[in-house]
C-alpha cells in the first residue's frame, strides 16, 4: 500500500465529490451508492472509476479439528463434498456468480482429503489435512501459520497479475464459525456478543461451541499482540490464507469484498497485521450471524447488503458486486447539470 500521498488523495477525493455533486440530482440523494463510487475512485486513483473487467471469487476451503467437539449440525465430510459441488457449478455461489459475471475459484487450503481431479478452477494450496482440535492444543504450528499467509498472498498476486480487478473472498469449512469466534475472542471481543449459530444447531450444540472456544483460549493463551500467534493457536488454514490474500490484494491496490463471519475473521487477522488493508475492503453484506455486525462496526465497515443470509461461500460478497457496478455506472454515465442544461439547486 502506498503511503506519503495524503495530499494527492485529498485532492482526488475533492475532485470525485465535486463530480458527484454536479450530477443531475440533489446532493447526496443517492446515499451510500455515492460513497461506493467515491471509494472505487480513490482505490483506482481516478475521478471517474472504471468498471471491473475481471471479477473473481476465491472460496477458501478447509477442515477444522474442533468439529469433533460437536459444534456443527453437519459432519466434516461436507467440506470435501461441497468443494466438488462448487467445481461442478451447483452451489449458491456458482448461481450468484453466473448472475453477476464473476468466476469461481476454489482453494484447497486444508481439506481433510485429496481431490484426484484436474480443474483450472481448483487451486491446491493445502497446508495440512485439517487443523488440530484447538481445545487440546494449538490448531497448527507457527510455521504452518506463516505458510497460510504466504499461500494466500501468492494466490492473490497471481490472480491480479492475470488481470483480476475486483476480488471477493468466500469460505467453506464445517466448524468455521467456531474458529472465527475463537479468533475474535482472542483479539478481545466479548464471546457473548459474538457467538451464534452458523448452521442451525441445538441449544446444547451452541453450548458446546461456547465451551470449545473458551477452552481453546484457556489452553492456548493466544497473544492478541501477535496475529500469527492467534492464527497458530486458534485459527485455521482457510482463514489464514484469506488473511494473506487480503493483505496482498490491498498492497497491490485491488479492491476486495469480504463475505460473512469467517471471511471477516480473515480480515481481522489481516487488519491486525496491517490496518491499511481496510481502505481496500468492502463488506459485501451483513450476515445474520450476530458477531459479524460487531466486528464490522469496530472496523468501520458498512455492509452493502442486509438480506438475513448466513450461508457463506462468498454469496453476499458476489451479490454486492452488482451494487458496486451500479455505483460506478452512476458516476460514469449520469449527466452533469452543465451537460444536460439543467438548473442547479441551492444545495450546489
Amino acid at each position: 500500500m502506498e503511503t506519503g500521498r495524503k495530499i494527492n488523495k485529498e485532492t482526488l477525493r475533492n475532485d470525485i465529490l465535486r463530480r458527484l455533486n454536479n450530477l443531475t440530482k440533489p446532493v447526496g440523494s443517492l446515499g451510500y451508492l455515492e460513497y461506493l463510487a467515491l471509494r472505487m475512485g480513490l482505490i483506482q486513483g481516478k475521478v471517474i472509476p472504471d468498471l471491473p473487467e475481471d471479477k473473481r471469487v476465491y472460496v477458501f476451503a478447509g477442515d477444522h479439528g474442533v468439529v469433533k467437539q460437536g459444534v456443527s449440525a453437519y459432519p466434516k465430510e461436507v467440506t470435501k463434498q461441497m468443494v466438488y459441488n462448487f467445481l461442478n457449478g451447483g452451489a449458491a455461489i456458482n448461481v450468484f456468480s453466473r448472475h453477476v459475471g464473476a468466476t469461481v475459484y476454489v482453494v484447497d487450503a486444508g481439506v481433510d482429503g485429496d481431490f484426484p481431479i484436474e480443474s483450472p478452477y481448483l487451486i491446491r494450496a493445502k497446508v495440512g489435512f485439517g487443523t488440530n482440535d484447538f481445545t487440546e492444543g494449538p490448531a497448527m504450528t507457527r510455521e504452518q501459520a506463516l505458510l497460510c499467509i504466504e499461500y494466500g498472498r501468492k494466490i492473490a498476486r497471481e490472480a491480479i497479475e492475470d488481470g483480476a480487478d475486483l476480488l471477493a473472498v468466500g469460505d467453506m469449512g464445517i466448524g468455521n464459525t467456531t474458529t472465527a469466534t475463537a479468533i475474535a475472542v482472542a483479539f478481545g471481543y466479548d464471546i457473548t456478543e459474538i457467538i451464534d449459530i452458523g448452521t442451525p444447531i441445538s441449544t446444547e450444540e451452541l453450548k458446546n461451541k461456547k465451551r470449545a472456544v473458551l477452552k481453546a483460549i484457556e489452553v492456548n493463551k493466544p497473544n492478541p499482540s501477535d496475529p500469527i500467534d492467534v492464527l497458530q493457536k486458534v485459527g485455521s488454514f482457510c482463514i489464514g490464507e484469506m488473511a494473506g490474500f487480503i493483505l496482498q490484494a490491498a498492497e497491490m491496490g485491488v479492491p476486495i469484498i469480504i463475505d460473512g463471519f469467517p471471511t471477516t475473521a480473515g480480515l481481522l487477522l489481516a487488519w491486525e497485521i496491517n490496518s491499511e488493508v481496510r481502505e481496500y475492503v468492502f463488506a459485501g453484506h451483513k450476515s445474520k450471524v450476530k458477531g459479524h455486525k460487531v466486528i464490522l462496526d469496530t472496523l468501520g465497515l458498512r455492509p452493502i447488503l442486509d438480506l438475513d443470509m448466513r450461508l457463506g461461500e462468498g454469496t453476499g460478497a458476489v451479490l454486492s458486486m452488482s451494487i458496486i457496478e451500479a455505483a460506478i455506472k452512476m458516476i460514469r454515465e449520469m449527466a452533469t447539470f452543465d451537460s444536460a442544461g439543467v438548473s442547479k439547486g441551492t444545495d450546489q
